[in-house]
């Protein structure tokens, strides 16, 4: 399980796996939880670049949002 601190947003922290090429397990803690466990559901299986494809520059306020935070946490693991 990887653990990502977020900036700007509610949640405290997003969770996730990746098992290959696919995320899985998204998990964030605090925020809008029927939303974001909403979002959780729908991408779960997903490849990693098509969520960051549709979530990255998905802005609400602070210049970011919950969805552009997981495209940035998923960038960051696929850069490391």
């Amino acid at each position: 399980m990887e653990r990502y601190i977020p900036q700007g947003v509610c949640p405290k922290e997003i969770q996730f796996e990746v098992e290959n090429g696919a995320v899985k397990n998204v998990n964030f803690v605090g925020g809008c939880p029927g939303n974001l466990q909403a979002i959780s559901r729908l991408i779960d299986g997903m490849p990693v670049n098509k969520v960051i494809e549709t979530f990255k520059g998905n802005l609400c306020r602070n210049n970011t949002s919950c969805a552009d935070q997981l495209a940035r946490a998923l960038e960051k693991h696929t850069t490391n």
